[in-house]
């Protein structure tokens, strides 16, 4: 009876062991999985200042290149006899020239037309049944650029009879 007693012992212990070895493999291969997505990921601080540098690297070759390029000679097209100068040379024979010219006498300033001011009464007729008609007729939007304004026209094509008003 004592080898059956021990061999249940081993088979018990051996259960709780193969457990734990089993949750310990677990969380090993959850660590590799996280490590393999979060791995080739970029740090934090180094990826940002390589950027930082390579930043600033690039401006300062592209402010060399203008600094070069607006202070000093060079062809443009040698076969054409075209070539860049540099700029404070090229303002100070922009001034001369423009010295050399005299202001021309600007033109004569056309001044709007007066416009004579709106009737006090309305100019659509009292028989109207449309009051979007009356609001057409006298808004300036609706009329085209070539129509004269309802002030200009004669006063003889204005009703003479006074529009009745409403009150509230």
């Amino acid at each position: 009876m004592a080898g059956t007693e021990s061999i249940r012992q081993i088979a018990h212990s051996r259960a709780p062991l193969s457990t734990w070895l089993g949750i310990v493999l677990l969380f090993a291969l959850f660590g590799i999985i996280v490590l393999a997505i979060i791995g080739p990921m970029p740090r934090g601080s180094d990826y940002e200042e390589t950027r930082a540098k390579k930043r600033m690297e690039k401006l300062k070759t592209v402010r060399e290149d203008a600094e070069k390029s607006l202070n000093n000679y060079a062809w443009v097209d040698k076969n054409k006899g075209v070539v860049r100068i540099p700029i404070s040379r090229a303002m100070e024979l922009t001034t001369a020239d423009l010295a050399k010219q005299k202001p021309a006498p600007a033109g004569p300033i056309a001044t709007p037309q007066a416009q004579s001011p709106a009737p006090a009464t309305s100019a659509a007729p009292a028989a109207s049944p449309k009051p979007g008609a009356a609001q057409t007729a006298a808004s300036p939007s609706a009329q085209g650029p070539s129509s004269p304004a309802p002030a200009a026209q004669p006063a003889a094509s204005v009703p003479a009879s006074p529009v009745p008003s409403t009150t509230p």
